[in-house]
């Protein structure tokens, strides 16, 4: 028959098993929880790049428009990136000589694309189109944050799951009249039509957008 414990012992064992079972409470909610904090997304930090590129000069300053550098956003799953020679077009007239644009001369006399680092990327097992996102209403800012105000480009959103699937489940309230798609002036008003008006123009609802298959294919 085995003796019972004596009061110190059981005090270890009480002690033992709660601290156990804060070590495991505590590790899955650091597992869960680490994974969605900013520093894990890159949300708010600026990705080092080759040629410390402004949207808040080129896009609010200048006013150029998204499509001249991101070509392939209306037509393509990917918006793309600017060839060297986009830049020249305007830097071999303007700031010709500026040390910070020396990578991009260097590029264009080599021949060779800038190695731009990527700030937004979707797991592999996510499918995403821009042109279908562009054709259905939605703006770049609503991913991509107001980048007119970013002197360099940051990660605006960490895209996961529940970020997809909020916008999927009620999309109205996210989507832009046609010519409003890249204006980045743009904000909603009183004059903005209805989302579900929105939706209806651009014939959302035949579909259930949160089924599995709409971005896992």
């Amino acid at each position: 028959m085995t003796a019972p414990l004596g009061p110190v012992a059981r005090l270890v064992a009480q002690v033992t098993l709660i601290g156990a079972g804060i070590m495991i409470v505590g590790g899955t909610a650091w597992w869960w929880s680490a994974a969605r904090t900013d520093y894990s997304t890159g949300v708010g930090w600026v990705a080092d790049q080759p040629v410390p590129f402004s949207h808040e000069h080129h896009v609010a300053g200048l006013g150029i428009d998204c499509r001249m550098c991101h070509t392939g956003v209306e037509q393509s799953a990917d918006a793309g990136m600017p060839p060297t020679y986009t830049c020249m077009t305007c830097h071999s007239q303007i700031w010709t000589g500026a040390d910070l644009l020396a990578p991009v001369r260097d590029s264009l006399a080599a021949g060779r694309p800038i190695r731009w680092r990527r700030v937004n990327r979707l797991p592999d097992y996510v499918y995403f189109n821009h042109r279908v996102h562009i054709a259905k209403g939605v703006g770049c800012a609503e991913c991509h944050g107001e980048v007119e105000r970013m002197p360099l480009i940051g990660k605006a959103h960490g895209f996961e799951m529940k970020f997809c699937v909020e916008c999927h489940r009620d999309p109205g309230p996210r989507l832009r009249p046609p010519e409003a798609l890249f204006d980045t002036g743009w904000r909603r008003g009183a004059s903005t039509p209805p989302p579900q008006e929105l939706a209806n123009f651009y014939h959302l609802g035949g579909r259930k957008l949160t089924d599995c298959s709409i971005c896992h294919r």
